[in-house]
């Protein structure tokens, strides 16, 4: 009757497992779970749910189908794919050395915060100033010291602790005392706006140097009092920046300045580029301790509302893994770490007898005896390692050539030393523990090989089979014809001054070869016959034969693009083979491809679950 029961039971297991399998192919198995993963990870917005679902299983198949025939052909065993996926791994695992739902939880936290501004003041009283006999009340009250204005901030501007402190004050509220290694602080909350977000801008930069004198300073005043009229009559910023600003690292660029928020400069510099209210818009002369800045507004990026924004999500998240409040998300991750592997301490070692065992070995000349304690005594075991004293000796030896900061307790030491052991044998075994990193890494070799087998029996075939594509472009030679097309010439400029200069001469009869030729450190020139729609020109334009299209601008870069054109042809006029060869080729590709797949299909028969794949619906 048991056997009877276990038999019954087991198949019913089996048809469980059978029954979520949602395809085969050959006597491989792909499950419902594993489509939908694929699926659900490159889904986009759609309007027919069933047919969306088909398309991508047929997509799957092929994909699976070809990853098979790429492990037939041993691609997997090649050293530069063991190379690629060691290379991956080692740029993805330390995403995974962390306790997630803590990243998510400080992620949430900097976005909240990221909400709004917060103007800032504190008060220091180093250590030093302090007898015992006096708090830091005390001493506030007698020496009535001067708040330190920093301006405004926001989330990431200031360490962890120091922005804990402020968010939880309300706008003219002081916080108590908070102690660091070097003193006290106090911080006030002088005021709150909702978040001004980021700019990005550019500057003119009329430089003095430190301790100037007063002439220099009178001199300096002069030289940006012209420059702010002459921008204001139309002088171009970039160029002026270029000629005039004393800023190394941005005048080549014409004064483009790395995006910035709140909390990164000087305030009197912020407030005056954040009052800026619109783009284009330049401040008035500014001056902060490095002289006299004009500042150009390029771009204002508000802070989004939505806390479900995926981009702005990512951003925040890759601020938190870089900044200093991702230690309590460590400190957790080890503790969770610890457990896993599941770490027993060797209680029979008294930690006063190792820490003498270890000065022995650190000071040199020096020999202590500790009895039942050496070399080959275990410290701790994880559940498939055995730590053993020497490692730890030679940790403390490493760690001491090359810190410099060797002045930790014998304690603080050996967390490190745990910590350090530990998460080199998690990270080796962290398939094992996270289905996540494993299907990561499956999914990236699967990638890799279909690459590889792609190029191999289509990509590099198609290429390289002269008489093949001759034949196919002959056999399906009514399909490559042109659209309305143009002879045409692309010349890109520098930036839209140089393209509008350019664009010029040559509509004065200057040969556009002898212009490109002239400047070429700023005029790239392309030319060929292209149909109308591929031509880069303003919406709407109609193209005429001889004339020369208006600049368009790449927002991007500053580049501009305008056209010549040469001359106009009808549209469905017959590619030759050489105009045609990048569509036949394509094309080929694809031919090569479906008869692979019909070949690969015949190997591994492919079955459909239809019911299972109606319950995806």
């Amino acid at each position: 009757m048991k056997k009877l029961f276990l038999f019954f039971i087991l198949a019913c297991l089996t048809s469980g497992i059978f029954s979520q399998a949602l395809f085969t192919y050959g006597n491989n198995v792909v499950t419902k779970d594993e489509f939908l993963r694929a699926y659900n990870k490159n889904k986009t917005a759609v309007t027919d749910k069933a047919m969306a679902l088909r398309e991508y299983l047929d997509l799957y198949i092929k994909f699976k189908l070809k990853v098979k025939a790429a492990k037939d052909m041993r691609i997997d065993t090649l050293a530069s794919m063991a190379n690629d996926l060691q290379n991956f791994r080692t740029q993805i695992e330390e995403s995974y050395l962390n306790d997630e739902s803590r990243v998510n939880a400080l992620t949430q936290e900097a976005l909240e915060r990221s909400q709004k501004d917060i103007h800032v003041a504190y008060l220091f009283f180093p250590l030093q100033d302090f007898k015992d006999s006096i708090s830091v009340e005390q001493h506030y009250k007698l020496s009535k010291p001067s708040w330190t204005d920093i301006g405004y901030i926001t989330t990431f501007s200031l360490p962890y602790d120091f922005e804990n402190i402020v968010y939880l004050l309300k706008p003219g509220e002081e916080s108590r005392p908070y102690r660091t290694k070097t003193g006290y602080y106090i911080f006030k909350n002088i005021e709150e706006r909702k978040a001004v977000g980021k700019i990005k801008a550019a500057q003119i930069l009329i430089a003095l140097p430190e301790g100037a004198k007063e002439e220099d300073k009178i001199s300096a005043k002069k030289i940006v009092d012209s420059v702010y009229k002459a921008l204001l009559a139309g002088a171009d910023f970039s160029e002026t920046a270029k000629s005039i600003s004393n800023d190394k690292m941005t005048y080549m660029s014409g004064g483009l300045m790395p995006e910035f928020g709140v909390g990164k400069y000087d305030p009197a510099f912020e407030n005056k580029v954040f009052a800026l209210l619109k783009d284009g818009d330049i401040t008035e002369p500014i001056q902060t301790q490095f002289g006299y800045h004009i500042v150009k507004r390029l771009l204002r990026t508000e802070i989004p509302l939505d806390k479900n924004n995926e981009s702005y999500l990512y951003t925040v998240k890759q601020q938190v893994l870089q900044d200093s409040r991702i230690k309590s998300a460590k400190e957790k991750f080890l503790s969770d770490v610890l457990k896993k592997l599941n770490y027993k301490k060797n209680t029979g070692v008294k930690e006063n007898d190792l820490w003498k065992l270890t000065d022995s070995f650190v000071v040199a000349n020096k020999k202590i005896i500790v009895p039942n304690l050496n070399a080959n005594t275990v410290l701790f075991s994880l559940n498939n390692q055995n730590i053993k004293v020497s490692e730890w000796l030679a940790f403390i030896k490493d760690y001491k050539a090359t810190s410099s900061n060797y002045g930790e307790s014998d304690s603080a030491l050996m967390n490190k030393f745990i910590s350090k052991i530990a998460l080199e044998n998690y990270k080796k075994r962290l398939p094992d523990f996270n289905p996540g990193f494993a299907y990561q890494l499956q999914e990236f070799k699967d990638g890799n090989m279909l690459f590889e087998v792609m190029e191999r029996n289509v990509w590099n075939k198609a290429s390289n089979d002269s008489t093949g594509l001759k034949m196919y472009y002959d056999q399906h030679k009514t399909k490559y014809t042109w659209n309305e097309s143009a002879d045409a010439v692309l010349i890109s400029c520098s930036n839209e001054k140089t393209a509008t200069d350019v664009a010029g001469q040559i509509k004065k009869g200057r040969s556009w070869k002898q212009v490109a030729e002239e400047n070429l450190s700023q005029i790239q020139t392309d030319s060929g016959r292209y149909e109308l729609i591929q031509i880069p020109a303003k919406p709407n334009t109609k193209f005429i034969e001889g004339m020369i299209t208006e600049p368009l601008v790449n927002e991007n870069d500053g580049t501009a693009t305008f056209v010549k054109i040469l001359k106009i042809y009808p549209a469905n006029q017959q590619r030759n083979f050489e105009e045609a060869r990048g569509l036949v080729i394509n094309d080929y590709q694809n031919y090569l491809e479906e008869k692979w797949i019909e070949q690969l299909k015949k190997k591994y028969p492919v079955k459909v679950n239809e019911k299972v794949f109606q319950s995806l619906l």
